[in-house]
């Protein structure tokens, strides 16, 4: 049966090409973005014979979204198996913990962990209702708390409790047959991670994909380095 995926933040970067290799993989993929245009200028640079987008616009911050996300998917699917949770903001990166406005910190945290936190409670019915589903939290070695420094304060508070959130999520749900793990991509080519990165996002996108296909016994409430698990 045809697999449908949703990915958050699709529109750039890591969510692009996750995107397009899911696509490729014969996934139906709900392509979203908060803004419309340039989701939609995006996904349709994607589209080309056999590959099924749909374009799905959402703020990771409503939660008005996030409940139509849940009515679109009941009705147009009747599940969803795969859930990439990738949408994210990194405004800190010259903050210091001892300084940083602690607003900056509400705002990452609302984009990067409660945006996260919400999506998935918005998809997990129905990922329940299938007795099936694969979440994965697209995290940071920035949010691991045993090489924790200073430094993107707001960033790496959001990525750690993303992590526990994954955690909590893996334990909840392992009697549905519902697999979450976190996963690090690295330091990447995006407008995120710059141009002196070094990875480029086919790369990053190569150690995180195989998380969408786990079989039923596969590892969950993990946090994955270049598919090998890594330290929190």
């Amino acid at each position: 049966m045809e697999q449908v995926a949703v990915v958050t933040g699709a529109n750039r970067g890591i969510g692009l090409e996750i995107s397009a290799r899911l696509a490729d993989l014969g996934f139906t993929v709900v392509f979203t973005s908060r803004d419309e245009a340039k989701g939609l200028q995006a996904m349709n640079g994607l589209i080309k014979s056999g590959r099924k987008f749909v374009f799905f616009k959402l703020d990771v911050t409503s939660k008005t979204d996030g409940r139509k996300l849940s009515e679109f998917l009941e009705k147009e699917y009747g599940k969803v198996d795969v859930l990439f949770n990738n949408a994210a903001i990194l405004p800190d990166e010259n903050e210091s913990a001892v300084t940083v406005d602690l607003s900056m910190v509400s705002k990452t945290f609302e984009t990067n962990t409660v945006g996260a936190f919400m999506v998935a409670q918005s998809v997990i019915p129905l990922m329940k209702k299938n007795n099936y589903g694969r979440i994965i939290n697209i995290s940071s070695g920035l949010g691991a708390l045993n090489t924790m420094g200073g430094g993107y304060p707001a960033y790496r508070i959001s990525k750690a409790s993303l992590n526990a959130i994954t955690r909590m999520l893996a334990d909840e749900l392992s009697p549905f047959n519902i697999i979450v793990n976190s996963v690090d991509p690295g330091w990447v080519k995006t407008d995120m991670g710059g141009p002196n990165a070094s990875k480029t996002t086919a790369q990053a996108v190569d150690s995180i994909l195989w998380l969408a296909q786990l079989p039923d016994n596969g590892p969950s409430g993990k946090f994955f380095r270049n598919k090998q698990e890594a330290p929190w």
